[in-house]
């Protein structure tokens, strides 16, 4: 039954409880990482009813264009938050490196999972297994779809070619498999794992071969910032060290003004209480970058409660507010950083570059 925006049901003993619906995209990797969320709020909420709604996006339609040049934030996310503005589901998975920084008005990231491994892993074709990117033979082809893993992995490896690479992971998979087109291809490791495909893995890239992207490896669940009892109900999910590090993370994105259509990586770690930033801006051919690394005191047990709303559109109050400031000053600092020795020209001309391809 509906009552107002929300949907409720009556079970055989007259109970009524609420029922959660929450959207998802259609592809398997995006239902299987609904699905652990979603058993996850069971565990903590045996009472409460879920129900998932699967949908479509335009970069789910967009197959044959590089994700760079289709120029949209918010390719993966726009049609799951028009569900929620009109109410027809409650919260909204997403893998956090789809979330644009800033998110639409009356949206925020109401939880941060665990994360699983943030890094790129190498997935070879079977004629090549057993190899690993440094002995595949000179001039070999490697799908990637993302500018930044290209530029880290061109000047590191200038042996090898790359070339775009569309699909979700079954698609992109069958046609490294099936044709002759690739003889390796990148995609991210927490995908992988997530499908039960490890054993595909041959070389997980080390920060020092290609360092990650913003959230990569990271579920985020999106909610209406209004709903105040379903923020209240996901918070829970919010894993400490993963905010702070997707916060940082996030905090440097924004500031620099990157997005999908520039190359831009880091690399984050909390040890000992203190949160440590790498990040880096490259040209699309990798031969110019700027790379850093910075730090923050981070006195973890911190225990007032956070007042403030978003910090790069994230909400969690149950995590000190002190500690997740200092984590998005660190973010802004190291754009700083890098934008006084020059980052915003490698971004323009990396973006002007990648338009005009």
């Amino acid at each position: 039954m509906e009552e107002g925006p929300y949907k409720y049901i009556r079970d055989g003993n007259g109970k009524v409880s609420r029922v959660i619906r929450i959207g998802t995209r259609k592809s398997q990797l995006a239902r299987i990482q609904t699905d652990s969320v979603a058993e996850k709020l069971k565990e903590l909420y045996p009472d409460i009813h879920l129900e998932i709604v699967a949908m479509s996006t335009t970069g789910d339609k967009i197959l044959d264009t590089a994700l760079s040049k289709i120029g949209e934030k918010s390719l993966f996310t726009k049609e799951l938050e028009n569900a929620l503005d009109r109410n027809e589901v409650d919260l909204v998975v997403h893998s956090l490196k789809d979330l644009p920084t800033a998110l639409p008005p009356g949206f925020t990231i109401g939880a941060v999972l665990k994360r699983e491994s943030p890094y790129d892993a190498v997935v070879l074709h079977p004629k090549n297994v057993g190899k690993t990117l440094d002995v595949l033979p000179e001039n070999s082809v490697v799908g990637t779809s993302s500018l930044r893993r290209a530029a880290q992995l061109k000047k590191r490896f200038p042996h090898l070619h790359f070339k775009d690479i569309r699909g979700n992971l079954n698609t992109r998979l069958k046609k490294l498999d099936e044709k002759e087109d690739f003889a390796a291809i990148i995609l991210a490791a927490a995908g992988l794992r997530r499908m039960g495909w490890e054993n595909r893995i041959s070389q997980i890239l080390e920060p020092g071969d290609c360092m990650y992207a913003v959230g990569q490896g990271a579920l985020a669940v999106e909610v209406r910032a209004r709903d105040t009892d379903i923020l209240e109900m996901v918070s829970v999910l919010h894993d400490h060290d993963t905010v702070l590090r997707c916060i940082a993370e996030r905090a440097f994105l924004r500031h620099l003004e990157g997005g999908c259509s520039v190359p831009v990586a880091v690399h984050t770690e909390v040890k000992d209480g203190q949160l440590y930033l790498t990040g880096a801006v490259y040209s699309l051919d990798g031969s110019d970058s700027l790379k850093d690394t910075m730090q923050t005191m981070n006195h973890t047990h911190l225990e007032e409660v956070d007042e403030q709303v978003q910090r790069v559109g994230v909400t969690a109050h149950k995590i000190s507010g002190e500690v997740q400031d200092r984590a998005e000053r660190l973010g802004v600092d190291l754009a700083n950083l890098l934008l006084s020795k020059g980052a915003k020209e490698i971004l323009t001309v990396a973006r002007q570059l990648n338009d005009a391809r």
